[in-house]
């Protein structure tokens, strides 16, 4: 099955380099009680990255942020503190924008992290902040801004 979703992904990346589309996508900086970190690991590519994804026509940011997060990490009950940023990448020959929110869960989440969605979801899971798996560059770079206090935006 990852090996059909990297197939899937590949033909994806040619498409969007004929096509070169503006999408808009969210992600988001999860953080339980112990101020761990949520993160997923997808079936189609390598790295940990931070929970999100696409926001769908005709719907809004925040829709989009919750139904992300409920789709692939479960998490249903979050609160919203700030936007850390807005980034904009060209990678894969997409136009694409992206906020970064930064949430926090219930109590009664942070025991357990389960991915939503299994087919795109390999892993996710809760890591303390100074001991991160091999997470991509720019999720170490926005980590590493939301850290620092900073507001992020620029370049993905």
């Amino acid at each position: 099955m990852a090996l059909l979703h990297r197939l899937i992904g590949r033909a994806a990346r040619l498409y969007w380099h004929v096509r070169r589309p503006r999408t808009l996508g969210v992600r988001a900086i999860v953080l339980d009680p112990q101020d761990r970190i949520a993160l997923v690991r997808h079936s189609y590519i390598d790295h940990w990255y931070l929970p999100g994804g696409g926001v769908k026509k005709g719907e809004g940011f925040g829709v989009a942020l919750l139904r992300e997060l409920r789709e692939e990490v479960a998490l249903t009950d979050v609160r919203v503190e700030r936007v850390l940023g807005v980034y904009h990448s060209r990678k894969e020959a997409k136009d694409d924008h992206i906020v970064i929110f930064v949430v926090r869960t219930a109590q009664e989440q942070a025991a357990g992290l389960r991915r939503a969605d299994l087919l795109e979801i390999e892993e996710a899971g809760w890591f303390p902040l100074d001991a991160l798996p091999d997470v991509s560059a720019a999720t170490a770079r926005r980590i590493a801004e939301y850290r620092a206090g900073a507001m992020g935006l620029g370049e993905w």
